[in-house]
């Protein structure tokens, strides 16, 4: 790597980790997820390998209003705490984020109404001791274009960034640091066809920043521009329904030269679920030192429990009327928000897209009362040991650790080590 690449990646880390670490990783991965299993994978995880863990809350999850979650900022925060607790991890060690916090929750609302809304959501994610902000009005609101003028992006941001320093300055919080950008990837994977990507031009990142810090001046707050440690733009990297863009170097070496220009900064790349180990090295080798993560990690949870579902199946002699499955069909069909403007074909294609859809939009249901009863009465069905040959059978990726003793064959540990073993590259790709 360019040297000047690497001290803006030291730079922008140290903003980010302050004084938790003695030396600073290659990088660190962002888990994006509020499923209390993930985050427990992700702790423990950072137990066994002594690292800061990096969680965090996209706006549909969290916010003042309660998101799919019906958790708040603060709700949030205790939450994971709790489970840091339980597994015996730091609460020190824990950084909590924001992830692209703006008006994309209301966006069906008029701008000005929207963006009220995203102020006061700043305000609790601030007020909770979120120490990460990911700032992102790039999207438009009613009556708007579906992508809005660098301009007007910056605009709204200063105006965010403006009220989360305010916000830090009356409740004694130490200010956060801030993730910038204009290009943004869409939350949860894309809805349109992949060979249609386009790698973020140097020029367009370079007037991303600049754009940037003008708004921020003229919103008065060059202060938050000093913590701004990363910029979101497009490496080449996604998923849909059924496919995923692997990262190629080559596509975005201009990209990369471009941080030479942007002192003290380093990319967040977003979307980077399903990359293979040596994608995610490369990414960070090329300054993308910020890896976020979310439906990769409950794609792998449900794997597990619908792999479960089957052994369940099989034991009871095929006669399971009241199957995870079943239950989890159910339950979506019955409140299609959350899929039904996102899979496309006909009703069988569709089908089969609720559930085995790499957009894993199955994970806004896993909160869902019902969701929640069908998950405890499938992990309560296996008292004993699962049989290795069930495992073979249905978790195939888990056999291997399961034979040589390295993670039991429970049920609730087998979701635990489907979910790491999807944490696992992130972490070969960040850890020195």
């Amino acid at each position: 790597m360019n040297a000047a690449i690497e001290n803006n990646r030291e730079a922008a880390l140290r903003k980010l980790l302050g004084d938790r670490v003695d030396s600073l990783p290659r990088g660190i991965t962002s888990v994006c997820s509020a499923h209390p299993l993930v985050i427990e994978a992700a702790l423990r995880r950072g137990v066994s390998e002594g690292a800061i863990v990096l969680i965090e809350a996209t706006c549909n999850q969290v916010n003042q209003e309660g998101g799919y979650t019906g958790m708040t900022p603060r709700d949030f925060r205790q939450f994971v705490e709790d489970i840091a607790s339980v597994v015996g991890f730091p609460g020190d060690r824990i950084i909590l984020g924001g992830d692209h916090l703006g008006p994309n929750p209301w966006k069906k609302l008029p701008a000005e109404e929207a963006m009220a809304k995203a102020e006061a959501m700043i305000a609790a994610y601030v007020e909770a001791g979120f120490e990460k902000i990911h700032l992102d009005a790039s999207m438009g609101c009613a009556g708007e274009p579906v992508a809005l003028a660098d301009e007007v992006t910056a605009a709204r941001a200063a105006r965010l960034a403006t009220v989360a320093e305010g916000t830090a300055r009356r409740s004694g919080r130490r200010p956060p640091v801030y993730i910038i950008g204009t290009e943004v990837p869409p939350p949860g994977g894309a809805t349109h066809a992949l060979d249609e990507l386009d790698v973020t031009t140097p020029k367009a990142a370079i007037n991303t920043l600049a754009v940037h810090r003008e708004a921020f001046a003229k919103a008065g707050t060059e202060a938050a521009l000093e913590r701004v440690v990363g910029i979101v733009v497009q490496p080449g990297v996604e998923f849909s329904n059924a496919d995923v863009a692997i990262y190629q170097p080559d596509r975005a070496r201009s990209l990369i030269g471009a941080l030479r220009e942007m002192p003290g900064l380093l990319f967040e790349a977003h979307s980077t679920d399903y990359q293979p180990a040596e994608a995610l090295s490369a990414l960070v080798d090329g300054g993308f030192a910020i890896l976020k993560v979310g439906p990769g990690l409950t794609f792998a949870l449900r794997e597990a429990l619908y792999g479960l579902d089957a052994i369940v199946s099989k034991l009871d002699g095929d006669a399971v009327p009241n199957s995870l499955y079943a239950t989890m069909e159910a339950v979506m069909m019955q409140n299609p928000a959350n899929w039904d403007s996102h899979y496309h074909g006909s009703a069988e294609e569709r089908r089969l897209q609720r559930h085995f859809s790499y957009s894993d939009r199955i994970r806004y249901y896993w909160p869902h009362e019902r969701a929640m009863a069908a998950v405890d009465s499938l992990l309560n069905r296996f008292v004993d040991d699962i049989p290795e040959t069930f495992i073979s059978q249905y978790l195939g990726r888990l056999y291997p650790a399961v034979v040589a003793g390295k993670i039991s064959s429970r049920a609730r540990d087998l979701c635990i080590a489907s979910i790491d073993s999807a944490l696992a590259p992130y972490s070969a790709a960040t850890i020195v």
